[in-house]
């Protein structure tokens, strides 16, 4: 096992988990967090981890973490990948760590890196101007065999590093990339619209394979989710883990927990791949996993990046292997529809519904405007369920992401 985790960002849930569980870490993180851990007898190291770049000196924090005897990094948040890839780098010695960090933070890198292995994926390409985005629009039209007056092909453009949906632009029509984008997207990645449903999957790997895999099942994107998926997607298990082993076996992956987004093809027989992520994923997703499972997933997440850690140890951490859990546990995550709100108002319904859980949603204090809301977050909480029936749990996802919890 790790002599200790160094945790880089910061989660409250994951600092719980690793005391409740007793391991050994240290949280490195922003200053402002310093006050806040000493308090709480929280071990800390206040460091600012500003975007990784040549300027970034990994060596110095690695001195830094030096007398804490840390010899594995984790990542907790997107802005945290190459940092914990350079350390990983340091404690490994083996600088592939680090360039196999960049992949995750770079779309059009991560998407070279995955056609060249021969995952399926879209037609795409970096751009640095609106003419570029055009042309582009020209040629995906071209491939895809429009007609002249037919509607325009569809495309997303995307910042090479952002998390989730943050800078996004979902372009439908040639009006749309002038309407919607402007020089301070530049550079970005553009890819075509992939068709299908789009689920994610959240794979634990140690030594290159995968330990445990998890099926999310989107409702809708950034809005609602349930795990485990339904059968339509649980059918597609085998071929899922296969494309998921290939994945990791193109990037280099050897540990750590990797979340990628996927879209099912057309005739069912094949998924397309989307992007793919290694920090702890945003919709809540491990903690429906942990709860359906019946085990720590944001521990699972820590230790599935110790390379000292045994296969027996490991046991201890995950569900037993084929496990399939009995009920789908799922949430909406609520975000007010009206432009301005004064208060919370929880229907009736809803609390008399078999299915429903519980909610962490707050009154507001006062009257309170929204700002729009940016990459799926900013949600004031969510809204969650649990049952056998995996369409009675789609049915209730979708009819609350529409009811005004806010007014």
């Amino acid at each position: 096992m790790a002599n200790r985790f160094a945790l880089i960002g910061w989660s409250l849930p994951v600092i719980e988990s690793m005391q409740k569980a007793g391991l050994p870490y240290v949280v490195v993180s922003f200053p402002d967090f310093e006050s806040y851990a000493k308090t709480h007898e929280i071990p800390f190291v206040g460091y600012h981890l500003d975007e990784f770049g040549s300027h970034s000196n990994s060596v110095g924090l690695a001195e830094l973490l030096r007398p804490f005897d840390v010899d594995v990094a984790v990542p907790l948040y997107e802005e945290t990948v190459e940092w914990a890839g350079a350390l990983n780098s340091i404690y490994r010695n083996d600088p592939r760590v680090l360039n196999r960090a960049f992949l995750f933070r770079n779309k059009a890198m991560m998407k070279r890196k995955a056609l060249l292995g021969g995952l399926r994926v879209g037609l795409f390409e970096e751009v640095h101007s609106l003419e570029q985005v055009h042309k582009f629009l020209d040629r995906l039209n071209e491939a895809e065999l429009q007609l002249e007056g037919e509607d325009d092909a569809w495309f997303h453009a995307k910042p090479f590093a952002a998390a989730g949906t943050v800078g996004h632009h979902f372009i439908k029509s040639r009006e749309d990339i002038d309407r919607k984008m402007s020089i301070k997207d530049f550079p970005c990645l553009v890819e075509s619209h992939l068709q299908g449903q789009e689920f994610s999957c959240e794979a634990f790997i140690h030594k290159g394979k995968i330990r445990f895999l998890n099926i999310t099942e989107y409702v809708k994107l950034g809005y609602s989710n349930f795990i485990p998926a339904g059968p339509e997607l649980e059918a597609k298990r085998e071929l899922i883990h296969n494309e998921v082993q290939k994945l990791v076996d193109i990037f280099g992956i050897e540990y750590g927990m990797i979340h990628p987004e996927w879209f099912v093809s057309e005739d069912g027989k094949q998924i397309n791949f989307g992007e793919v992520a290694c920090r702890i994923p945003g919709g809540h997703i491990l903690e429906l996993c942990g709860q359906a499972y019946g085990f720590d997933a944001l521990l699972a997440f820590v230790v599935s990046h110790d390379p000292n850690m045994t296969e027996e140890e490991l046991d201890r951490y995950f569900p037993p292997r084929g496990y399939m859990p009995p009920k789908h546990f799922g949430n909406v995550m609520v975000f007010p529809k009206a432009a301005q709100i004064s208060r919370l108002e929880i229907p009736e319904e809803l609390l008399e519904e078999p299915y429903y859980l519980d909610n962490n949603l707050t009154q507001p204090l006062g009257p309170q405007k929204i700002n729009a809301r940016e990459g799926f977050g900013n949600h004031f909480g969510t809204v969650n369920f649990a049952g056998e029936d995996p369409a009675r749990i789609r049915e209730l996802l979708k009819h609350y992401e529409d009811v005004p919890f806010y007014v």
